[in-house]
């Protein structure tokens, strides 16, 4: 009998991450990781669950855009194959009057994903595959017909995207079991907030390179002889043969960051990440070209037309999808073919709360049936609040562990959903009684 949806939750769940500096860097100073959380439930009880990512205040307003998207999933038909898939996303961001919006940015199309995302946990788990396991398991043309080639097609057509696929079939099956096998090569962000003290970034740097990372993250950007003292630390704690990736979060101008990457190029920065605005495709290219570090960026990039413009103008050397900023899986195939096209990278954003569980699949069905390869790619790690999910994110010896659970990995705990939920939850409650006392 063919199931249909029938209940549409949203909740507003935030963690008081602030509270010890998790997550700060020089553009985020005190954020609280929170998500704006969706359940898709089909008329056999069959759930599927989806969020955005936001660091706290306006996760009501990422929540209200996911309700409103309520009229378009209660009552059809619950998602199966590559075709409902591909409809639905279709359907989400094609209302000319919602799209309006952005368009195809911004707070709806966020919203829109986390909604895509939650059909893909809901599609993967009724055919009892994790989600990269089940993109892998489709057909080149099915994997095609999921992307919305509008506005790429001068620079990645059907055609290309089929010919990418089809040149990476040979080898999925050998791919996945060395996936199944060996992980997936991550990095931590873990030691670099940039509200730690110098001896926690120590001690987190060395306990990374123990616990068998090759590549570490600081966070750079709000100054300059701090920033040097910092990576001179870190570079000492870790040794010459580990990557420190640094990140500036979108903090410069584009002839700060030439000046202060110029300076830290001493220290052997990997790469610097959303050196400028995310918007700004050319003073990324200025970026590039003025100093020595490589680039990465892509994490607040709004759509696959930001990707294919900056891989157009030569302005990254690491592309860096997110699993919650674009219209869902759908949309993030399209920037893993673009990349593939270019050449170029992919290294996952992640952190947050629940980013390293989505972006897992992404990247791993990139190696799988895209790219072919893990050569120069990495995952982000970030140690926080994975305990919140049924099927958290695990690393071991500096690697992912493939998923093998269904589905997306993103189902969160109904204690956690109902403690943290904001602001009638006891977690808020709580903090606000702290808050009245101190007051």
């Amino acid at each position: 009998m063919s199931q249909t949806v029938t209940e549409f939750e949203v909740h507003d769940i935030r963690f008081p991450t602030s509270e010890q500096l998790d997550g700060s860097d020089a553009m985020n100073p005190d954020p609280d990781y929170s998500a704006a959380y969706v359940v898709m439930r089909a008329t056999d009880g069959a759930e599927g669950h989806g969020f955005c990512f936001t660091i706290g205040r306006g996760n009501d307003v990422t929540a209200a855009a996911i309700e409103a998207l309520r009229p378009y999933v209660v009552g059809r038909p619950a998602p199966r194959t590559a075709a409902d898939l591909a409809a639905l996303h279709h359907d989400l961001t094609h209302d000319s009057q919602l799209r309006w919006l952005g368009p195809e940015k911004g707070v709806m199309h966020m919203a829109a994903g986390a909604v895509v995302n939650a059909a893909w946990d809901l599609a993967a788990k009724r055919a009892g595959r994790p989600v990269w396991e089940f993109l892998a398991s489709m057909s080149s043309e099915e994997l095609v017909s999921l992307v919305d080639f509008r506005y790429l097609t001068d620079v990645l057509t059907r055609d290309d995207a089929l010919a990418i696929l089809r040149a990476a079939e040979p080898g999925r099956a050998e791919r996945a079991a060395n996936l199944r096998e060996s992980g997936y090569p991550a990095y931590t962000t873990s030691p670099g907030w940039l509200g730690y003290s110098d001896e926690k970034l120590v001690a987190l740097a060395k306990e990374a390179v123990a616990d068998g990372f090759g590549q570490i993250k600081l966070k750079v950007g709000a100054d300059l002889d701090d920033d040097i003292r910092r990576m001179k630390l870190a570079r000492a704690a870790v040794g010459p043969s580990v990557r420190i990736a640094v990140d500036a979060n979108q903090r410069w101008d584009v002839a700060d960051a030439l000046r202060w990457m110029t300076a830290l190029a001493p220290y052997e920065p990997h790469w610097i990440e959303e050196p400028t605005s995310p918007d700004d495709i050319l003073g990324h290219a200025a970026v590039r070209a003025g100093q020595p570090v490589k680039v990465a960026t892509g994490e607040h990039a709004a759509n696959r037309v930001v990707f294919k413009q900056l891989l157009q103008a030569g302005a990254v050397d690491f592309v860096q999808i997110d699993a919650a900023r674009v219209a869902g899986v759908n949309e993030n195939i399209a920037i893993l073919l673009l990349a593939a096209k270019y050449g170029v990278p992919v290294c996952p954003h992640a952190g947050g709360v629940g980013l390293c569980e989505l972006v897992q699949h992404l990247a791993m069905f990139d190696y799988v049936a895209v790219s072919g390869s893990w050569e120069d790619r990495v995952i982000e790690y970030v140690d926080h609040l994975h305990e919140h999910f049924t099927d958290p994110a695990v690393i071991a010896s500096g690697r992912y562990v493939a998923p093998r659970a269904p589905g997306f990995s993103a189902r969160m705990l109904p204690e956690s959903i109902a403690a943290h939920r904001y602001p009638e939850g006891p977690v808020w409650q709580a903090r606000r009684t702290i808050e009245e006392v101190n007051s």
